[in-house]
């Protein structure tokens, strides 16, 4: 009886929805433009296509406010791990934005997404299963972060701000400025998105009774996105610049015990600098559905890393790249309906990094692609077949000093190779928005250079020391996915990758010196299952009969959103454990329409990552947002507190041929702040919505929504 009860409540949490989702299109569709009255579109908190995951960031206050990586870290599902990167859903993600791959190291990445605030975001779209038309280089997912607004006849603007402290030793604070224009007239078009981020932090480490690190850090971040748009008859040209610039330092104190506690003082100054220019013209024909798209990038970025102390370093790196896509699609009667998709592209990365004076990596990759998707439908049935053919010409010296102060040269392993990647996707409709999806895919996943630098470091001791490994090569994987969707909110699904020179982090300890590298392993097999469900509150108090009449939006009702996942990898060296993932989200609708979110995660400890083991459980926070809106929704405050018990800390046991090495890492997690969000409204009422102008160059109109500029 009790399992019955269960059923037809999951059943009619997801029917409710349903319902919901029903009477609101029947709604829409009897509403017209009527003169002088604006009609606004309520945005989904979580949508999950056929394809991928769409999280909102606009409107959700306890996802926006803080730093983006902050708000990435909530998305159920999503890891981030010194360890393993981003993975989702046991998938490893290659990070866009605006449709674009940002193209910078694993280093530099956390430290862009740690410096850019989350409400300069749009939403966030988590690709689960690329296509042919994305590189083959995607991995196993892709992150797609869009920025970009919707643009208004005549001037609008949307300021964002917002202040945070934390209060360990002493307090220390975080602020962030932004501010959104966008206009439009008959002849073009132009957005720009500008804004500061300043941020103080504190970590602690421990490195297995060798060493205690205490390191204060500081860091600025200042950007600007822009957008151009010109209509040329019926077709588009799309002109974009973007520059993100940070710089910050950080003091470190070092204890180590040896024979004896010694202490010494280290501090560091980092610089960056990104700019990209890219251009994309859009022929338009008569038929909507036929596009060609001509895309060009170029993108330029450098950085700077110096350390002082008893061991210095003097570090930098300088990144070119040159990318050219063509891209087709156009109807075909093929079953019952039916698209083709092809293009090319072709894109070389120059990459050069400096110890002092000493070019110590000098590495250039040329890839040429080509892309041919077919898409039809037949009854219930969707079909996605397609393949991807790339060519690889990868080279590069590294240089080092030997103990002699020699100069040692060493030539890359050299990729030069030419792979096809196959796809085939096939989903069954069951009802409306309720189907099955079975999904194959190959993909490749390329070494980024900060890994094959060999002194790519941003710490070393007399007992720590990290470096790169030129010998890295691309890790290959064939990925398979079974999953069952719901009325975008609720699904369940299992996926599994055989990986082929997986590329992991191996920590290992010799003597007094502990040594964090890359390695690869031969054959990995990974597996993940994962559920998504949300249980509103009302199935509690509502009888099912009453419920199934309910007109409710789910993002407006009192819920609990629930997410687990469990993954396990097959090691070929390693009895290895799987570990468990739980994520829930309780959205609470208070009197005056105040809103109240609590977020819990959860990585429950005796699980392995690769070769790590969890000691202690990770990612292990609650947090708390309370957010209303005034002055008729222009307005958005929020107040916020993170990690609210100080129980977010990594501590894992690294597995190596010298025995167990412990290491442990703190940050000043638990934070309270307040985030602003204010429409400055238009004087025209009647001002129009168009098309988004940053980098939004859908390829088709069912791909969910991404931006697909130079991919």
């Amino acid at each position: 009886m009790k399992k019955t009860l269960l059923t037809l409540s999951i059943l009619g949490s997801v029917f409710g929805f349903a319902q919901e989702t029903k009477d609101n299109k029947e709604a829409t569709e009897k509403e017209k433009q009527i003169e002088g009255v604006v009609i606004t579109k309520t945005k989904k908190a979580v949508e999950q296509k056929a394809d991928r995951t769409i999280f909102d960031f606009s409107e959700q206050p306890s996802l926006n406010s803080g730093s983006l990586m902050e708000g990435v870290k909530k998305l159920p599902g999503l890891v981030v791990s010194d360890m393993v990167g981003m993975m989702y859903q046991g998938k490893p993600l290659d990070v866009y934005m605006d449709g674009r791959p940002l193209n910078i190291s694993s280093n530099e990445l956390n430290a862009f997404l740690e410096g850019m605030p989350a409400n300069s975001v749009e939403r966030i779209e988590i690709i689960t299963q690329p296509g042919a038309e994305f590189p083959a280089t995607s991995g196993g997912a892709i992150l797609n972060i869009i920025t970009s607004k919707s643009a208004k006849n005549y001037l609008t603007a949307v300021y964002n701000g917002g202040y945070r402290f934390s209060d360990y030793d002493k307090y220390r604070s975080r602020f962030n400025n932004s501010l959104s224009l966008n206009s439009r007239n008959k002849w073009f078009g132009w957005q720009v998105n500008l804004g500061q981020y300043y941020r103080e932090s504190l970590s602690f480490s421990e490195f297995d009774a060798l060493s205690r690190n205490q390191s204060n850090s500081l860091g600025r971040t200042y950007y600007l996105n822009s957008a151009f748009t010109f209509d040329l008859g019926k077709d588009r040209l799309l002109l974009n610049y973007d520059i993100n610039h940070n710089n910050g330092g950080s003091s470190v104190t070092v204890d180590q015990f040896l024979n004896e506690v010694t202490r010494s003082n280290l501090t560091s100054d980092s610089k960056g600098l990104r700019q990209e220019v890219a251009a994309t013209y859009q022929k338009k024909f008569d038929d909507k559905n036929k596009k060609l798209d001509f895309k060009a990038i170029y993108t330029n970025s450098n950085s700077e890393f110096d350390q002082f102390g008893e061991t210095s370093l003097n570090n930098s790196s300088l990144f070119n790249l040159y990318n050219f896509r063509i891209d087709y699609s156009q109807p075909l009667k093929i079953l019952d309906e039916g698209k083709m998709s092809f293009g090319g592209l072709y894109d070389q990365q120059n990459f050069e990094t400096k110890d002092g004076n000493l070019v110590n990596l000098d590495y250039t990759r040329q890839t040429a692609s080509a892309y041919l998707e077919f898409q039809a439908t037949l009854k219930k049935f969707d079909f996605i077949a397609g393949a991807r053919a790339e060519n690889y010409d990868i080279t590069g010296v590294t240089r080092v000093l030997d103990d002699n102060g020699t100069v040692k040269q060493d030539n890359l392993n050299p990729f030069k190779k030419f792979k096809i990647f196959p796809n085939a996707s096939v989903q069954y409709n069951l009802m409306k928005q309720l189907f099955v999806n079975i999904n194959y895919n190959k993909k490749i996943s390329l070494p980024s250079v900060s890994l094959l630098n060999p002194n790519n470091t941003v710490l070393r001791t007399e007992t720590l020391n990290s470096s790169g490994n030129p010998n890295l090569q691309p890790t290959i994987y064939d990925n398979a996915e079974i999953k069952i969707s719901a009325f975008d909110y609720a699904y369940i699904g299992y996926n599994t990758s055989w990986v082929k020179n997986q590329i992991v982090q191996k920590v290992t300890r010799e003597n007094n010196l502990i040594t964090n590298e890359q390695v690869q392993v031969n054959s990995i097999r990974t597996h993940n299952f994962n559920l998504g469900m949300p249980i509103p509150f009302m199935l509690f108090t509502t009888p099912f009969s009453e419920l199934m009449k309910f007109n409710v939006n789910p993002d407006k009702m009192n819920l609990l959103y629930v997410y687990t996942g469990y993954q396990i990898q097959e090691m070929p060296d390693l009895k290895t454990k799987g570990f468990w993932i739980f994520s829930l989200m309780g959205q609470f609708i208070l009197p005056k329409d105040i809103r109240l979110q609590a977020n819990y995660n959860v990585i429950p400890k005796g699980g392995n990552f690769y070769y790590f083991e969890i000691e202690k459980p990770l990612n292990n926070a609650l947090d708390i947002t309370i957010s209303k809106k005034f002055m008729s929704d222009r307005l958005n405050l929020s107040l916020y507190a993170r990690d609210i018990f100080n129980q977010n800390k990594s501590v894992i046991v690294a597995n190596s041929l010298g025995g167990k090495v412990f290491t442990s890492n703190k940050f000043d997690s638990r934070s309270f702040g307040i985030s602003v969000n204010y429409k400055i409204p238009t004087k025209n009422k009647l001002a129009k919505e168009d098309p988004n102008m940053i980098k939004n160059t859908t390829q088709s109109d069912s791909n969910g929504g991404i931006l697909q500029q130079g991919q």
